[in-house]
């Protein structure tokens, strides 16, 4: 049996849901369907808390997991972040960029009202 068949025969023989179990590890159900789908494992701090939650060792949740599918799904999550990073990345210089197109955009109306006002008042504006 597999880590995620593992989690989910340990929580379906407490009569969890995996919201309750969530609360429990201080995760979100999301969290938790992902571990029980095979997406991510549990960090450290988690296997800890699933082990003393069920009364087991600490192995025996992990015992067979291939470390190679831990490695990749890691490998995953830093791409995904660095993704995630490049995207706030570049909506960070589009809200530069369209500040900066706000601030002369204004100076160039300010300076073409103060134009169109210098004229209207020396009455040269529309003199033929």
């Amino acid at each position: 049996m597999n880590f995620n068949d593992r989690l989910i025969d340990l929580r379906r023989k407490r009569g969890l849901s995996q919201e309750q179990l969530g609360y429990e590890l201080g995760v979100s159900r999301q969290t938790v369907s992902k571990w029980e789908l095979g997406q991510s494992y549990p960090d450290f701090q988690r296997l800890v808390l699933l082990s003393d939650y069920y009364g087991i060792g600490l192995d025996e949740p992990v015992r067979g997991i291939d470390v190679g599918d831990v490695r990749a799904l890691n490998e995953s999550d830093k791409q995904i972040s660095s993704i995630y990073a490049d995207v706030e990345r570049g909506k960070e210089a589009v809200l530069r960029a369209w500040r900066a197109f706000l601030v002369v955009g204004g100076v160039v109306l300010a300076l073409f009202a103060l134009v169109v006002i210098y004229g209207v008042s020396q009455g040269s504006l529309f003199a033929g």
